[in-house]
């Protein structure tokens, strides 16, 4: 057996606590480098566990100062202690109070799990199983605890004290200078929603009152001196609120809800109850440091982590197993509410390129797994697209199968019977099966079965009988653990559009009045009556589930779609696949007749001359042609980034030119004219100036070079300064580096921003980028012990510059695997996180796969990994043969 097969854990053994902790009672004592925690814990047995077990505390690199038993202090042959667990063989067999004192390290603690420090700031994150790195405890989520924390701490070094729930008692330490708070959150929670923070911040707010008439009272914690950067966050907790009301019925139930932003944080945010913990980046805006996407992804983050106050905390789930019932869940509800504040198809547009982007490959690389896994070696590892992203298109799935009356009817019985439980995937499922009566059994593989499904469709029209037929198939590729596979329940949204763009009746006995056939089978069929003229089916309207696709359509039929389809996401679906086939075609040598080029670019120009003016944001993604990722995983084996590289370049270019009379036009027409603003119309309107930008420059390096120069000389705001900059890092010369250095120096005082500009150098697609990356990693705005840093810079060198990361020489691989095997001891979850660029190597041609290879043992042989590491490492060369290293 492997050494990291020992840590293997798997849902089929999942048994029940042996023992429950009722109430949780912390004094945490706050010092830098020397923290005292005294936990007394009210713990009985569990009748549903075992009668005679020991009680087995988790642990992780803890020094325990004191242990008591009913008052009793424990002598030293009662238990047994270590930095991983502490163990009593023989604890009393009735309810007893355990008290339990450890001290611990914030300053030293790197790996940005329990209780650290960032920015001088105390604060914490226990998700997924960090709270054990503060006290020894029972940390896993179905043992559910009432907390009451008292938090001291110097009043210079921290002056606000925050903990989860209402705020009891506040008072001075007499004779010291040090203060406490003490805060109680009455509803049971798991310890992976414990949370606490202190430090000096600054902070907004304000009152908002819920739909029953209570004041709750709501304040954004920033660094002293950024209030003024946090209103946007309050603005979008506030709408929140009043959405889940409306749209869900679910009422906020504290008398405070605080959200912080740390400048340390191993995610984007964490959902504690009362106490939200966010990464900065997903707080602070304004329009001199903030793009449109930062304002957006603001406002949806905020969303998912006050939603999960319903979906993850009063129900949260039973096991790590069942993560998708909270986050796949509250990742559709974020979606939802985004769609409703912003555009709909736009929005949705964005949802599917994202799945797409890293959700498809995950599904088509030996990380694959079920979107609730069967085993895990890692927990932190299964924060992945898969359980977030495919997760929530199946909740997405089930309201299109049932419908938006039953779904909500179906949600509102899941809250109630499962309101402060820890849930299963099954208890989520009989909700909508009692109130729509429904069998959801086949559904259910949906959660069992990993990879994304290929659904193949042809059409045939009769002309004399007036029908039209569609053929399906469906087929799932292997994966790890699961050769074989069966047939999935896809729900297919659909229509029929004639040539001449009109709108043809769909009847058949089959589809819902909502459009829908539920595809359940291997192979089926589907007529359509009453056909008068051939039809150009419109398949998978909304992107009603997350397959991939081949239909049986010319591109002369797609065309018609881009032109004419009532399908918002199918007309942008349309324009992509035509020139997806034709990427493809340019990169591995196959034929495309020369007149399908200017087709696609001829119905490009008509689109932005006809449609750009009704929804600006729409247009700048139909006029955004997939990326070298995308095509990559559609050409699917033997992939030569360099040649998917020049194909794209080359197609743009065609397309621009064509179009260059428009884009021009649209580019001066919408040009910046008063204050700036990230509502979602004017956002729409600098989307598609700079994506025009983007295509001019395409058509003539020359003129881009001098508008993007204007540009980012004369922009008002951070989304058109960026975009500009973007422009120019395409076009080398001495205007890209004036450019990036006056921006630098610009932002020298400005993480947040120089983030971007880490980003920006490292997507550059030139042989030197690897050279600039390692000089900016001497950078003094550079940390490696900072997430955001070494996400910005090396995550989006290996992430988003393919040619680079996948260089033939293979120093792209060696280079990640370094920083991979330097982080790893610092901040093992973030190494990790770098580890999964690795995800799609077994598709690359030969050379560059045997270098990638050759970079993961290198690695795998590294005798002092984390868990975190090992596990990615492993599973991404499970079954390679030794022959794949030169």
């Amino acid at each position: 057996m492997r050494p990291e097969e020992s840590h293997i854990v798997r849902l089929k053994d999942y048994r029940p606590s042996d023992f429950l902790i009722d109430r949780v009672e912390l004094d945490v004592r706050l010092d830098p480098r020397a923290t005292r925690v005294t936990a007394t814990l009210s713990l009985r047995p569990n009748p549903k566990g075992r009668p005679d077990a020991p009680l087995v505390l988790d642990g992780d690199e803890l020094v325990l100062k004191g242990l008591s038993l009913d008052g009793r202090a424990l002598p030293a042959g009662e238990f047994e202690a270590g930095p991983q667990a502490l163990t009593i063989s023989q604890p009393p067999r009735q309810p007893f109070t355990l008290t339990v004192e450890t001290e611990i390290d914030p300053t030293a603690n790197t790996k940005l799990m329990g209780l650290y420090r960032s920015g001088g700031n105390y604060c914490t994150q226990c998700e997924a199983d960090g709270f054990r790195r503060i006290t020894y405890f029972l940390d896993r989520p179905d043992v559910l605890s009432v907390y009451t924390t008292r938090i001291e701490a110097d009043r210079d070094e921290a002056p606000v004290l925050l903990g989860n729930g209402n705020p009891v008692e506040r008072g001075a330490v007499a004779g010291t200078n040090r203060h406490y708070a003490v805060w109680h959150d009455p509803y049971p929670k798991p310890s992976y929603l414990f949370a606490l923070v202190g430090g000096r911040l600054g902070h907004v707010g304000k009152t908002f009152v819920t739909m029953s008439g209570r004041p709750v009272r709501l304040k954004v914690y920033v660094e002293p001196g950024k209030e003024d950067r946090a209103g946007y966050a309050l603005d979008a907790l506030e709408r929140s609120m009043r959405w889940d009301e409306k749209v869900f019925g679910r009422e906020y139930d504290l008398d405070e809800f605080n959200i912080v932003a740390v400048s340390d944080f191993n995610m984007g945010a964490m959902e504690n109850k009362g106490l939200n913990i966010f990464n900065d980046k997903y707080v602070l805006a304004s329009p001199e440091t903030a793009t449109d996407a930062d304002y957006a992804n603001i406002e949806a983050i905020i969303a998912h982590e006050y939603f999960h106050n319903w979906s993850g905390n009063r129900v949260t789930c039973r096991d790590w197993f069942q993560l998708c019932l909270k986050e796949g869940l509250t990742v559709f509800r974020d979606q939802e509410f985004s769609s409703d504040e912003r555009s709909r198809p736009v929005h949705r547009i964005a949802e599917v390129k994202t799945l797409r982007a890293r959700q498809f490959p995950e599904d088509a690389s030996p990380l694959a797994h079920p979107v609730r896994p069967q085993q895990y070696r890692e927990i932190n590892n299964f924060y992945t697209a898969t359980v977030y992203e495919k997760g929530a298109e199946i909740v997405r799935m089930l309201k299109t199968l049932i419908g938006d009356e039953d779904f909500r009817r179906g949600m509102d019985l899941y809250f109630e019977r499962c309101d402060g439980t820890a849930a299963t995937v099954e208890d989520f499922l009989d909700a909508f099966a009692t109130v729509t009566g429904r069998d959801l059994g086949h559904f259910a593989r949906w959660y069992a079965q990993a990879g994304t499904p290929r659904v193949t469709v042809g059409g045939t029209y009769d002309a004399a009988a007036q029908t039209y037929r569609l053929d399906f198939a469906q087929s799932t590729p292997p994966t790890p653990g699961q050769p074989q596979k069966e047939p999935m329940a896809i729900p297919v949204r659909l229509g029929l559009v004639a040539r001449d763009g009109t709108a043809l009746p769909a009847r058949s006995e089959r589809v819902s009045p909502q459009g829908v056939f539920l595809f359940d089978k291997a192979q089926d069929s589907l007529v359509f009556t009453g056909v008068t003229s051939p039809p150009v089916p419109s398949l998978f309207r909304d992107f009603s589930a997350p397959v991939r696709t081949s239909l049986d359509l010319t591109d002369e039929d797609l065309l018609v779609l881009l032109r004419h389809d009532t399908d918002a996401f199918n007309r942008w679906q349309a324009g992509q696949t035509v020139a997806m086939r034709l990427l493809v075609a340019l990169a591995t040598g196959a034929a495309a007749p020369d007149g399908n080029f200017d087709a696609l670019a001829q119905a490009l120009r008509d689109f932005v001359i006809r449609d750009a003016e009704r929804d600006p944001a729409f247009a700048a993604l139909v006029l955004t042609l997939p990326g070298e990722s995308d095509v990559a995983q559609e050409i699917g084996a033997d992939v030569d980034p360099d040649a998917i590289h020049r194909a794209r370049r080359e197609l743009r270019r065609i397309v621009a030119t064509v179009c260059r009379d428009a884009l021009a036009d649209i580019y001066d027409r919408f040009a910046e004219t008063g204050p700036y603003s990230p509502d979602a119309a004017s956002a729409g309107r600098r989307a598609l100036r700079n994506v025009c930008l983007d295509l001019l420059a395409a058509a003539d390096a020359g003129l881009g070079e001098r508008m993007a120069s204007a540009q980012f000389e004369a922009a008002s705001n951070m989304t058109d300064r960026l975009a500009a900059l973007g422009v120019l890092t395409t076009l080398p010369g001495a205007a890209r580096e004036d450019a990036l250095a006056a921006f630098g120096e610009r932002y020298a005082g400005e993480p947040l921003v120089l983030d971007k500009w880490f980003t920006l150098q490292a997507s550059i697609q030139e042989d030197g980028t690897l050279q600039r990356i390692r000089s900016l990693m001497e950078h003094p705005a550079f940390s490696i012990g900072n997430p955001n840093r070494v996400r910005s810079l090396v995550g989006s060198f290996a992430m988003l510059n393919p040619t680079q990361f996948n260089r033939p020489d293979g120093q792209g691989y060696d280079f990640v695997a370094d920083v991979v095997l330097r982080v790893d001891p610092l901040n093992p979850q973030v190494a990790a996180r770098l580890l999964t660029a690795f995800a799609t190597w077994r598709i690359m041609e030969e050379g560059r796969r045997n270098r990638a290879c050759e970079a993961l043992r290198r690695i795998a042989e590294n005798a002092s990994l984390s868990r975190d590491v090992a596990d990615i490492v492993h599973r991404s060369l499970e079954d390679a043969p030794r022959s794949a290293t030169p």
